[in-house]
């Protein structure tokens, strides 16, 4: 059982927790992630891991409340506890020493992005960061990236920072002259996908991050398994960092939408069940 130590809503449909998990929070590294039930018998799912202090043996997830499971994980509170934390997994991110990175983050990509350009800032790597969401209150970590990064925002509505795409911000930097070793972005496929058709002709490196359907997490399920540069791997003990130039995103669209009717039907019958019992 693991303890829920600080329980935080950021908007509507976005939640953070900080979780007592010690052998995680000692061994984990910015790109890994965790899989986490709420109650015993529950669906496994992953979570990216959005901090962790190695001091307090504490891990940090923020999950969107959509599914079945993230919605039984936010009922849980402050004191309440998790039946199952297990990782890290996946290969951590590969950060090597660079000189200028851009960090690009979509709505709830903002929290696996944010380790790693915390680690990168530590390195004494130069970071600018762009944010974007479909309105200011889908922005999510702004202030904590300000503090390691110069960060632009973009929003659908306009009602923070520019009104439009993440891939509007990245045009004006490039076309402005801004160099990068490299771009790291976190996000929805079809937002990962339009950042890769920018940078892949100019060869900026460009690092994704894809999560898949995954069940067991360990690459024996072939749940997550996805297509890398005409191979097949699985984001879960390959990944889940990838070059975005050999991702396959289109088969990755199409797999995520796979079981989105069985979702919903679980959600009203589960979850309405039990809130009509």
């Amino acid at each position: 059982m693991y303890k829920i130590i600080k329980k935080e809503k950021l908007n509507n449909s976005v939640e953070k927790m900080t979780i007592l998990a010690p052998y995680v929070a000692r061994k984990c590294e910015p790109g890994q992630f965790v899989i986490v039930c709420a109650d015993e018998g529950d669906e496994r799912i992953p979570l990216t891991i959005q901090d962790y202090d190695r001091e307090s043996l504490t891990v940090s997830i923020i999950y969107q409340v959509v599914g079945y499971s993230t919605k039984k994980i936010a009922r849980k509170n402050e004191g309440d506890y998790l039946a199952h934390f297990a990782g890290p997994l996946g290969v951590a991110a590969h950060l090597g020493k660079k000189k200028r990175v851009l960090g690009i983050g979509g709505g709830v990509g903002a929290a696996p992005l944010y380790p790693q350009i915390k680690k990168l800032f530590g390195a004494g790597t130069e970071c600018d960061v762009i944010l974007g969401g479909r309105s200011s209150e889908f922005v999510i970590l702004r202030e904590e990236f300000e503090a390691i990064s110069k960060v632009y925002v973009a929003t659908n509505d306009g009602s923070l920072g520019l009104q439009g795409f993440v891939t509007d911000i990245l045009k004006d930097l490039i076309a402005k002259g801004n160099h990068y070793d490299e771009v790291i972005t976190i996000g929805p496929l079809i937002m990962m996908k339009a950042v890769v058709e920018i940078t892949k002709p100019l060869q900026i490196p460009t690092m994704v991050s894809l999560n898949p359907i995954m069940i067991d997490g360990t690459g024996m399920c072939g749940g997550c398994r996805v297509t890398i540069g005409g191979q097949t791997k699985f984001a879960c003990v390959d990944g889940p960092d990838f070059d975005g130039f050999e991702v396959d995103f289109d088969e990755c669209m199409r797999r995520q939408n796979m079981y989105k009717t069985h979702e919903d039907h679980a959600c009203k019958i589960g979850l309405g069940g039990e809130q009509n019992a």
